[in-house]
This record gives C-alpha cells, structure tokens and sequence, in this order.
C-alpha cells in the first residue's frame, strides 16, 4: 500500500486519545500526517483533554499531554493531501 498523506485538523483540548492514538497509529503504518492548529506554527504545542467518569452523573475533564504539532496551519494546502482527519472531542475553533 502506498503511504497516503493526510491532514490533521488539530486544537487546544481535544480529546487526548483521538488526536494521539490515530496519529501515532497512522505514522506507524507508513502514512505522512501533519498535525496542523488554527494560528499556530510547526513544533508549537496544543493541550489535550481527558475526559472520565467518575461516578458523577456527567463526565470530568482533565488536562492531557501536550501534543506537538509537525506542521503549520497556515501552509497547509489541501491539494497536497490524500485525506482530512479531524479528532473528535472538542473540534478545533477555527473562528480566530
């Protein structure tokens, strides 16, 4: 199979595990994927979030890791991309 490569829109607090778990899956397996941000640049960091419950009636939410981003958003050019990957939990606020 040939390596794809694939955009990652990433931001501050997404869910830890579906921004790294994917990321590192899809790098393990030979693709290419640049985790981009909204206003930051390649080797800026963005927080993740940690979501639990612990016998309360909704979720809590924790600080994460701090992930690495290896590209940056502003040069990003969706004509240089196989596939978009957005992680779930909180989406990327792109409104700044």
């Amino acid at each position: 199979m040939a390596a794809k490569r694939i955009l990652m829109l990433c931001g501050d607090f997404g869910e830890d595990y579906e921004t790294m778990v994917p990321f590192q899956a899809l790098l393990a397996v030979g693709h290419i994927v640049h985790a981009v941000c909204p206003g930051k640049a390649s080797g800026d960091h963005i927080a993740t979030a940690i979501h639990d419950f612990e016998g309360d009636q909704t979720y809590t939410e924790k600080r994460g890791h701090n992930f690495t981003l290896n590209a940056t958003f502003a040069e990003a050019r969706p004509e240089n991309y196989d596939a978009l990957l957005i992680p779930g939990g909180r989406a990327p606020n792109t409104s700044g």
